[in-house]
């Protein structure tokens, strides 16, 4: 599904440059489980904005579901971005003037779907996560938790092919991450491939395949040989 081959990301920073990733390789399978891990600074977030296509390399290729993103222009980017991925956030990016329903819509605005169906679809996006009845409720009215959830149903419901999730536990106690980590679990087990970006090594624990990265370079690949057999 996805495959990166000598990745360099460059940035200028006055008159100096500096290689935030530095020649990575890298091959996800559909319905992996996978944790990248690593301090402030190590890459990982410059990682994670290069597979959600939120930017581009300076050198190397991404291959995306057999399409490679390197010779895409914005608009394809962008259209990539809607329909192949789902993101969430550690600050849940919900617009608070709407609705809970409206928020789960939002994206298959950008796709032209009519109202009915996208009714349809994000209502069957909040059962998934467990809050349809809180559809008509505003992000305010919400648990930090349940705002969270709602982050995912956003997420899920174009029916992606990846879930990239950064710091999806950041803002939340550790009861709420531990359902909101239970909720990636059961949505793996479904077939679902999720990438969770993290510094928190229980939330990484919970994946079945951990990235380290360090200076711009995955140092370590693992897998949870206990995770992948259940």
């Amino acid at each position: 599904m996805i495959s990166l081959t000598n990745i360099v990301k460059r940035y200028k920073m006055g008159e100096e440059e500096f290689k935030a990733l530095d020649g990575v390789d890298l091959e996800i399978q559909r319905n992996e489980y996978v944790a990248l891990i690593g301090p402030s600074g190590s890459g990982k977030s410059t990682l994670m904005n290069l597979l959600g296509c939120l930017d581009t390399p300076s050198e190397g290729k991404y291959v995306l579901n057999g399409r490679d993103t390197s010779t895409m222009d914005d608009n394809d980017l962008a259209k990539v971005r809607n329909q192949e991925i789902g993101f969430i956030f550690q600050s849940f990016h919900l617009l608070p003037r709407m609705t809970v329903l409206q928020n789960v819509m939002q994206p298959l605005v950008y796709r032209g779907i009519p109202k009915a169906e996208r009714v349809k679809m994000a209502s069957e996006a909040l059962d998934k996560v467990g809050l349809s009845h809180r559809m008509g409720h505003r992000p305010n009215q919400l648990s930090g938790g349940q705002r969270q959830r709602v982050a995912v149903a956003r997420a899920l419901v174009g029916k992606p092919s990846i879930l990239l999730a950064d710091e999806p536990t950041g803002n939340l106690d550790s009861k709420t991450s531990a359902e909101i980590m239970a909720l990636f679990d059961e949505l793996h087990q479904q077939g679902q491939t999720v990438i969770v970006v993290t510094h928190e090594p229980d939330i990484a624990a919970h994946c079945h395949r951990t990235l380290r990265v360090s200076d711009g370079k995955i140092v370590q690949d693992s897998i949870n040989a206990k995770k992948a057999a259940q």
